[in-house]
């Protein structure tokens, strides 16, 4: 087996909470008491626009929540948005050791909107682990488009079997593993540190 050089990651459901998934806007219909069908219909719309960059978070509210008059403001919503952001403290303390050793090259490999992204990015300190950002919002591509992968290896430039990828969906790793990536399903800090180390990745936590 090749030496693991690079390690992809995904950002919501393996490091922090999702930035704004089914769980994130449920919170927000009962919050602010919105029509939930309607709602959801709308998002699922311009979702696609709004995770690869090509619409903003205001577009985004325009046509989903601020089409008509509401009895809250938009600064209001967007605060409630942001602050469902929360970290998964465990598996950050992996990536952070990771990170130190400088054995590896670390890069996220994620869907999410342009401002939830960077508020993520600033709020846990992101940059202090990752070299690389490749977000659907800064490359135009979304998981599982095969194009997002490819675009990660040229960017990298390293070679498929080289790479794991952490993703906590199926289908998101079996188009990376379909291009020669190692993957690991994510489902607790616990796990993931031993997938790692069948992978000769050695984690060494600080005490």
């Amino acid at each position: 087996m090749s030496q693991i050089s690079t390690l992809f990651w995904d950002l919501g459901g393996v490091l922090l909470t999702n930035a704004w998934d089914h769980t994130q806007r449920q919170l927000a219909v009962v919050e602010f008491h919105l029509d939930e069908v309607e709602f959801q219909e709308r998002h699922e719309l311009v979702v696609s626009s709004f995770e690869r960059g090509k619409i903003s978070l205001d577009e985004y509210l325009d046509r989903t929540v601020f089409y008509q008059p509401r009895s809250f403001s938009r600064q209001q919503f967007k605060d409630f948005m942001f602050s469902l952001s929360r970290p998964f403290p465990d598996s950050l303390e992996i990536a952070r050791s990771l990170a130190r050793t400088g054995r590896y090259l670390m890069s996220t490999l994620n869907n999410e909107s342009l401002e939830l992204n960077l508020y993520r990015i600033e709020k846990f300190k992101l940059r202090d682990i990752f070299t690389v950002f490749i977000s659907s919002c800064f490359v135009g591509l979304r998981k599982p488009e095969e194009a997002i992968y490819r675009l990660a290896l040229n960017i990298t430039q390293k070679a498929a079997d080289q790479c794991c990828f952490i993703d906590d969906r199926a289908l998101n790793l079996e188009c990376a593993a379909a291009l020669g990536m190692h993957t690991i399903r994510f489902r607790n800090a616990a796990q993931l540190q031993e997938d790692l180390a069948a992978l000769r990745v050695t984690v060494e936590l600080t005490a």
